[in-house]
């Protein structure tokens, strides 16, 4: 079973009914949107990087028991350019693109330039974010790309430095009960501070939302020049919660990576003899609580939940011990493991981090601070006043989660995510019990799953009283790819559309409900 990740994919705009087996929920009415790469070379080019190619947006409409689907290109700059030329002449993060050797030297030195102080690009092909009522494609740089979530259609680009001091931000923001979003970015080097930022955009009914974007609060970077990478936070109804990792990116040697004919992602270095900072930031003071946290070296990408309990933060992570899974999606490493089977290959855990908020100053050093009798997570108090903090890992193999967002900064227990025992690759997807630490498996021989998204039932009697949305690509000759509806209680398939046409593998989706 293989699958060419190389092969570039086939738009299709117009909508197209599925083919629906079962019975889909009336209950289920709205619009999921998956965002990932789709275009992978041009011309005599090829990006190095699965993650670098220009992005295809992909939506499935639910209504009334049918389901509809169609697909666009992101038509961003990085695109356009790309496409007018039919070669890729903007750089990627895993890809440096380079003149055509036929342009003259005054060409060749404005490329020059243009890569040592770089304007990233805006291929928006990570994910989706909202923000008031507008929606964007987004990647990790400063640029993202409105789009119309019905007809895939691109729109305005925005550069959050028009409105916010960030050179770089996450695509996995989170969104309060009143419709706010919050985010974080990195601010690099500003009146010689490097900082990471916490942001706050409004959820007004207009189409100016980022106009009225603002700062949080900041968090001062540990070295000036070389800022920690995030792909995601943690919020709770009191603190946000923010992993300040030693992986790294090298602000020095990404102004110098074009000259050196070296991708930026060189510049991204795993440095495991430092710790690893958590700082908790109080919502209400808008400051870091005085205790100092850390723990060991990790690379995290995806939080997946983070809750308060009895005067202690609760957060679960996905860990990894380096920063090698980046490496596990170079096309080279694609072509050379079809099966996706790696020796190099380091699962992830699922970590529950466990931190004491009261200050007990008559602590004794060595003394564990987690009073919570259900974990064996610790936080234990050195000399110098700071608390070590060790994990529970509640499982292996697991990635990409996602879980009731109704509980998104509340206890939680179950969590829907990707199977990744024994490569990077899902064929599989689970539904976790962080209670009982019991998995239930879905996923059919030669189809590659999607991240999974819960949709809760509305006024559901349960937490995972739902549906699970799964966007499955089907290898198997003659077979259509499709969209699977499972229970979200059973993890039963209860129906699924069978899509004309190709479906590929992406990366993250976003569930736009239908309130009409």
């Amino acid at each position: 079973m293989s699958v060419d990740f190389s092969k570039n994919a086939s738009e299709s705009p117009e909508p197209c009914k599925a083919e629906v087996k079962g019975t889909i929920p009336n209950w289920l009415q709205g619009t999921l949107l998956r965002n990932g790469p789709g275009i992978f070379s041009l011309g005599e080019t090829s990006y190095e990087h699965w993650f670098d190619g220009m992005a295809l947006m992909t939506s499935f409409t639910f209504k009334d028991g049918e389901v509809t689907h169609r697909s666009r290109f992101l038509r961003s700059d990085t695109y356009k350019a790309n496409m007018a030329a039919n070669r890729i002449v903007v750089s990627e993060m895993g890809t440096m693109a380079y003149p055509d050797p036929s342009k003259n030297f005054i060409f060749k030195a404005i490329t020059f330039l243009n890569h040592t102080v770089p304007d990233f690009t805006d291929n928006g092909a990570s994910n989706f974010i909202r923000y008031g009522s507008e929606y964007f494609a987004t990647s990790e740089t400063n640029y993202i790309r409105k789009i119309d979530p019905v007809t895939l259609e691109t729109q305005d680009k925005v550069d959050y430095l028009k409105h916010l001091p960030v050179n770089l931000a996450s695509s996995h923001p989170h969104y309060d009960r009143e419709g706010n979003t919050y985010n974080m970015g990195t601010c690099i080097a500003e009146k010689g501070k490097t900082k990471y930022v916490v942001f706050k955009v409004p959820a007004v009914p207009d189409k100016a939302s980022l106009n009225k974007s603002e700062v949080v609060c900041t968090v001062p970077c540990r070295s000036l020049l070389t800022p920690s990478y995030h792909h995601s936070f943690g919020m709770t109804d009191n603190y946000f919660i923010f992993i300040e990792q030693p992986f790294k990116l090298d602000i020095i040697k990404m102004a110098t990576a074009y000259m050196r004919g070296v991708n930026w992602a060189s510049c991204l270095k795993f440095c495991p003899e430092e710790n690893t900072l958590i700082h908790i930031i109080d919502r209400k003071t808008r400051k870091e609580v005085e205790t100092k946290y850390y723990t060991g070296p990790m690379v995290v990408y995806h939080h997946v939940n983070a809750f308060e309990e009895d005067g202690h933060i609760i957060f679960d992570v996905i860990a990894y011990k380096d920063n090698s899974l980046y490496n596990m999606f170079y096309m080279s490493k694609l072509k050379e493991n079809p099966g996706f089977h790696d020796d190099s290959y380091v699962k992830p855990n699922y970590r529950r981090f466990v931190i004491p908020l009261r200050s007990d100053k008559t602590a004794a050093i060595g003394e564990d601070l987690v009073t919570l009798k259900q974990t064996t997570a610790s936080a234990v108090k050195e000399k110098d006043g700071k608390l070590l903090c060790q994990a529970e890992v509640l499982c292996e193999g697991f990635e990409l989660p996602r879980m009731n967002y109704n509980f998104n900064g509340k206890k939680h227990r179950y969590v829907y995510g990707s199977m990744t025992d024994d490569c990077a690759v899902s064929k599989q997807i689970g539904k976790f019990d962080t209670e009982s630490k019991k998995m239930v498996l879905w996923g059919e021989e030669n189809c590659f799953p999607s991240e999974p998204i819960f949709i809760a039932r509305p006024n559901g009697e349960s937490e995972d009283d739902g549906v699970v949305l799964v966007s499955v690509t089907n290898s198997n000759p003659g077979q259509p790819c499709f969209i699977a509806i499972l229970d979200g209680i059973t993890f039963k398939e209860v129906a699924r559309g069978n899509v004309q046409g190709q479906l590929y593998r992406d990366v993250h989706g976003f569930f736009i409900p239908n309130t009409n």
